[in-house]
């Protein structure tokens, strides 16, 4: 199995558009690595690139200790599971996962125990005679995992292989592929797995570490609860997490021996000590303020001294996701977003008014002008 080096990776196309800026990444072997961002952020792009689909016209990349930029797809060691499934119509499944098989020209034995132990694994040896169009979706997924699976790469690559799927086949067919990677690893292979998605659940439950990516840069790359709990920037702060993380304009001022927050509309917060030493030198200065919605609680905590209140809030507009209910209210013209449990004893309708209380041990700051986090705590 391979580690994946990135080294100053650009792409520039024709027209003079710059998709990759630059890029630097070590992937280490066996690790599940996660691109996410939005749209047009160049995760694909970076991946197919990896894969050799996509020309590179900047810098190098190596997989194991060979230098790939000049390899064809064929010889770099990976197999690539896509968006779209990208089987073979005509085919059986057995054919399908076969094919590539064949084509290294290893012998029937071998092909057979390789698809069979894979089919097992996936849970598809009753579908081996089936045809894709006479599977489910998540049934053609798992043959186009299978046949990624067989040829024993060093590095799996995914390109959002489960947009297709309805959420609950989102859901087992995530899992499957947790459990590929576990398995490889229980088996000694450590199998490299690079994965594309713009979906955060995806991102947060699979990756060992997840890369950020935004106009073709890094923001960050970081375990998934570090990206949640330390965001290095205001972009990351609000791309990481759903509901995002309510992100306002503030004012960091000095009084009566308290550091505090002041936002638009009058309220302030005083900063903990903590964090109100890391920006002494923002005083009279405007900063982003970040609090995640679980950190806006309804009920008030008598032993939290962080807590602090804001003056009652009129609700907008109410959404009850089940075992919690995510509450949208206005501070000023911004609009935040609290999330609380649900709780049977406390009806809340649009037009409450509501007291709101925020956990200040969880806010975030951030420069008004490179957007970088202000606190590292």
């Amino acid at each position: 199995m391979a580690e994946v080096v990135l080294r100053q990776v650009e792409k520039t196309y024709p027209n003079g558009f710059k998709a990759v800026k630059g890029v630097d990444l070590t992937i280490k072997e066996g690790e599940f690595m996660v691109f996410v961002g939005p749209s047009g952020c160049a995760k694909s792009t970076t991946l197919r690139m990896i894969a050799g689909l996509e020309e590179i016209t900047g810098g190098d990349i190596y997989i194991g200790e060979q230098r790939v930029n000049d390899l064809p797809p064929k010889d770099r060691g990976i197999s690539m599971v896509f968006q779209n499934y990208a089987l073979y119509p005509h085919m059986s499944v057995y054919e399908n996962m076969a094919f590539g098989l064949r084509q290294q020209k290893l012998d029937e034995h071998r092909i057979d125990r390789r698809i069979r132990d894979a089919a097992e694994t996936l849970e598809i040896s009753h579908l081996l005679e089936s045809k894709p169009g006479e599977m489910s979706g998540g049934q053609r997924q798992r043959v186009a995992l299978g046949r990624a699976m067989v040829r024993k790469p060093d590095v799996f690559l995914f390109d959002e292989p489960l947009s297709n799927l309805d959420a609950k086949l989102r859901v087992s067919t995530r899992v499957s592929i947790a459990q590929l990677h576990n398995e490889l690893k229980d088996e000694g292979q450590n199998a490299t797995m690079i994965y594309v998605t713009h979906d955060q659940v995806e991102a947060m439950t699979l990756g060992d570490r997840i890369c950020v990516l935004n106009q073709g840069q890094i923001m960050q790359v970081d375990t998934p609860m570090n990206l949640y709990q330390r965001p290095a920037n205001k972009f990351v702060a609000g791309f990481i997490g759903s509901p995002a993380m309510n992100l306002i304009k503030a004012t960091i001022t000095f009084e009566e021996g308290h550091y505090y927050v002041h936002l638009g509309n009058g309220s302030r917060f005083i900063l903990p000590q903590d964090k109100a030493r890391q920006v002494t030198d923002k005083v009279g200065q405007q900063v982003w303020f970040g609090l995640r919605p679980e950190h806006i609680s309804t009920v008030e905590v008598t032993d939290q001294h962080n807590m602090q209140d804001i003056e009652m809030s009129a609700i907008n507009v109410v959404e009850s996701m089940g075992n919690e209910v995510y509450l949208y209210f206005n501070i000023g013209d911004d609009q935040l977003i609290a999330r609380v449990p649900y709780n049977p004893a406390q009806h809340i309708d649009h037009g409450d008014l509501m007291p709101l209380h925020f956990d200040m041990s969880h806010c975030h700051l951030f420069d008004m002008e490179t957007e970088d986090a202000l606190l590292t705590s």
